[in-house]
């Protein structure tokens, strides 16, 4: 019987290192905006993208790959030399800033404060997918053609809370699923997750605006236009998969 469950805040990140994973498939939700990012900069030709919790890892991993672009943010600004040392990181987490002119052909290393640490936490299962609004269907059509027994849809949050718009992008693909998985095992927490999206689906934009991240980004004049940005639903239709050896890639 097929298994579809939410999980909504960073501290259901440490019980997955926990769980049997094995038979599992993660979908990462960053909305705002990690996931969007990479999505972005996978359609736009960058080879890979490799997520690491913390800033030092990816300045080790810079010296490992020296190809590669480094990118990420605290408290939503990019990376500077204040926080690494002397390094100012080459990209923030704006996915306006992954155009082809800056990453096609290049490896990304990428740390932010909850969406990589997400997708680390999910290392562990079957498959493993980022994810947003920019390939909610795409999403949807891998997970039908290939019906994985547990379904986790992984919110990454803001710090150690919930994130309404990582709950209205898992909604959304709950909504997607529901005619299959709602024979199965369905968790309260997918059904939450369903309501609150078919609540808010009429006016999403508007309704996304009173989140926490993104009343931050509104205020902030270069950022104000990533949060359109990253409601564009499907806006580019590509699987994005944490492949084994740590690194997301574009899967055709």
């Amino acid at each position: 019987m097929m298994k579809l469950e939410v999980l909504f805040t960073p501290a259901e990140f440490a019980a997955l290192t926990r769980r049997d994973l094995s038979e599992s498939c993660c979908v990462v939700f960053d909305v705002l905006r990690a996931t969007s990012s990479m999505i972005c900069a996978l359609w736009n030709d960058a080879t890979a993208i490799l997520p690491v919790e913390e800033i030092h890892e990816a300045l080790a991993s810079k010296k490992e790959f020296p190809e590669a672009l480094l990118a990420g943010e605290r408290e939503g600004m990019r990376i500077g030399p204040g926080l690494t040392g002397g390094i100012s990181f080459d990209l923030g987490n704006s996915p306006r800033e992954f155009t082809p002119e800056v990453v096609k052909g290049k490896p990304i290393v990428m740390t932010t404060t909850n969406g990589t640490k997400a997708l680390h936490a999910c290392r562990k299962a079957k498959t493993t997918l980022a994810a947003s609004f920019l390939n909610l269907d795409r999403i949807s059509e891998r997970i039908l053609q290939f019906e994985p027994k547990e379904l986790l849809l992984v919110c990454s949050g803001t710090l150690d809370q919930a994130a309404y718009e990582d709950a209205l992008g898992a909604g959304a693909l709950c909504d997607l699923l529901w005619a299959r998985y709602d024979r199965g095992q369905v968790a309260d927490s997918a059904l939450i997750a369903r309501e609150l999206f078919l609540q808010s689906s009429g006016h999403l934009e508007e309704s996304l605006a009173r989140s926490r991240n993104a009343r931050r980004l509104l205020s902030i004049p270069e950022l104000r236009q990533d949060v359109g940005f990253c409601l564009r639903r499907d806006a580019f239709p590509l699987l994005a998969v944490l492949d084994k050896d740590g690194f997301v890639r574009r899967q055709t």
